[in-house]
């Protein structure tokens, strides 16, 4: 079989960086439309898709990039290095103060983070990928999903209160974290990318390489069994939901279901577009996800650097820029944020295209 790239992952992985770019710097948090922002505890929103779409891309090129990799040493060490260069990515961005390495909040420096959750789940997905076959792998994936259901929602408190799918301290997702974490965490009463809900995400990405093995097959028409799939994964998931919400912060079985299946049916789209009619179309996107990590960790480093770097006594980089060059009185306050978010994107997307013209690919 021809090796050779598809188009339409590299077009899906780069929409999924651009978005995530999009959403996490705008111009001021008081001031997002609706649909920029988390659902607050259960529902979902076009924001809450960002995160498992890139988990569930991690999975389709681990299916492509170790598709007859030997059992080796070699590649443990390479799965393992990799794997801790991701968590330490993600710690020194939680780590990190202005003037690095004068810092000052190690007490509370929160320990989970998106690099360390994509570190962990790259791991143990690629070395499922690499001892299972894929009817293992659909076996493992619903009992996973159907325990992590029942004990969120049926199995006791140590003091014999039942849980409950609600917000902290009614939950054993936020239990476990404040428990274990303690101040660590993003906030007080709970983590987005606590420990519990790492598991189910590993689903994620393992549906990712379950329909990596679809995208390697030999079959034809693969734009119609992707298009069965996602409609498949989205009636289960949205039936499922009334037993079990959809949440991204309890990253839910009906979550996984559910954005995994819009990851698919976008997917399918996007292949039956591009690699099926072979039309060019997205190339912009092509360019932010060839160096995915690479441009999201520059991002987050950058955006954090502006909003802790001191402007004069009562601003800081990011409130300077934003409040000088596009608060203005013709546009809404929302506007405004959004306008902010894009000329980021547009610059991060430029980034990309430099990159990519000059043929350099920075390898986390």
């Amino acid at each position: 079989m021809k090796k050779e790239r598809i188009v339409s992952v590299d077009i899906l992985r780069g929409v999924t960086i651009v978005a995530m770019i999009l959403v996490n710097t705008p111009g001021t948090w008081s001031n997002v439309y609706a649909p920029l922002l988390h659902a607050e505890w259960h529902g979902l929103t076009p924001t809450d898709l960002i995160f498992p779409f890139f988990l569930f891309i991690v999975g389709i090129s681990i299916a492509f990039a170790y598709k007859n990799k030997p059992k080796t040493f070699l590649t443990y060490n390479k799965i393992f290095i990799r794997s801790l260069k991701l968590i330490a990515l993600g710690l020194f961005l939680n780590l990190f103060l202005p003037y690095f390495p004068f810092i000052t909040d190690i007490e509370t420096m929160r320990i989970p983070g998106v690099l360390q959750r994509i570190g962990i789940v790259f791991c143990i997905s690629a070395m499922l990928y690499l001892h299972c076959n894929w009817k293992v792998i659909i076996g493992l994936s619903i009992t996973t999903l159907l325990i992590y259901w029942a004990f969120l929602g049926f199995f006791p408190f140590p003091d014999g209160t039942l849980p409950t799918f609600d917000r902290a301290p009614n939950n054993w997702v936020n239990y476990v974290d404040l428990n274990i974490l303690g101040k660590h965490m993003w906030k007080p009463d709970y983590d987005p990318e606590g420990i519990l809900s790492t598991i189910p995400s590993i689903i994620t990405c393992l549906f990712g390489i379950l329909i990596g093995k679809v995208l390697m097959s030999y079959q034809n028409r693969k734009e119609i069994t992707l298009f069965i799939i996602a409609i498949g994964l989205l009636l289960i998931g949205y039936i499922f939901s009334y037993w079990f919400p959809i949440n991204k912060a309890l990253w839910s079985s009906s979550f996984v279901l559910v954005t995994s299946g819009w990851a698919v049916l976008i997917l399918s789209i996007i292949y039956f577009i591009t690699d099926v009619l072979r039309v060019k179309f997205g190339a912009i996107f092509t360019y932010v996800g060839i160096n995915a990590i690479t441009i999201y960790f520059l991002s987050s480093f950058i955006s954090k650097f502006f909003y802790l770097t001191k402007v004069g006594e009562n601003e800081n980089i990011h409130s300077y820029l934003y409040n000088n060059i596009f608060v203005h009185s013709f546009l809404s306050a929302e506007m405004s944020s959004l306008l902010y978010a894009l000329v980021v994107v547009l610059f991060y997307i430029l980034l990309g295209y430099i990159l990519f013209k000059r043929k350099i690919i920075i390898k986390v």
